[in-house]
């Protein structure tokens, strides 16, 4: 693995989802896995070619397999104990534990403060929370330090659908789509968004 380019490995793991396709075989485990160790976060240098990849991928699979990549390095870090300390809060978060996920997630950013995926973390917190201003703050520190990062674009615009603030939620979903063309939602949002312009225009 180590002799394998980001490009080559990504070709070869759609050679090998193709045949699986071809059988009939589930492959949820394929497109999750990870194809090659990670870094931390948002400064691994393999970022590069994975959205030079997405930016230009044709094929539904392919997409997928790169997005579930980013974001599998998005989460990687070399501390071991924010990576327990993302762990816990992301699960936390998933039973609406929101007390311990906080306290997860407001101690990553304190271990590290460049780490965008503690800020994107604590910001979809905030999100769900309904705390909507604080969870702008946070985006906007993940963006700052990951600007390519299409959940926190999605979040914002998502944010500023619940606002009623629908020219700012479509730039918002522009800039995802900027970033990833397969960001399906964001187009079914904006389309959304401009119908609903629409009626209150007549």
């Amino acid at each position: 693995m180590a002799n394998y380019s980001v490009m080559g490995q990504i070709q070869a793991m759609l050679h090998r989802l193709r045949r699986v396709a071809i059988r009939g075989i589930a492959v949820f485990a394929l497109v999750s896995a990870p194809l090659m160790p990670a870094s931390a976060g948002q400064d691994d240098p393999a970022l590069a070619g994975l959205f030079k990849l997405l930016r230009t991928s044709t094929e539904g699979i392919q997409a997928q397999i790169l997005q579930n990549q980013i974001w599998v390095i998005w989460h990687q870090h070399d501390d071991p104990d924010v990576s327990r300390l993302m762990d816990r809060g992301i699960r936390a978060m998933h039973e609406a534990d929101y007390p311990v996920a906080l306290a997860a997630f407001d101690a990553v950013t304190e271990l590290d403060d460049q780490f965008a995926e503690g800020w994107n973390k604590r910001a979809t917190l905030y999100y769900l929370m309904g705390d909507y201003d604080r969870s702008v703050l946070d985006i906007q520190k993940t963006l700052e330090l990951e600007p390519r990062h299409f959940g926190a674009l999605s979040g914002l615009g998502l944010i500023n659908m619940a606002l009623d603030r629908k020219d700012a939620a479509i730039a918002a979903f522009e800039q995802t789509i900027a970033v990833n063309p397969h960001a399906t939602g964001a187009r079914q949002n904006i389309e959304m968004l401009r119908e609903a312009q629409k009626r209150e225009r007549i």
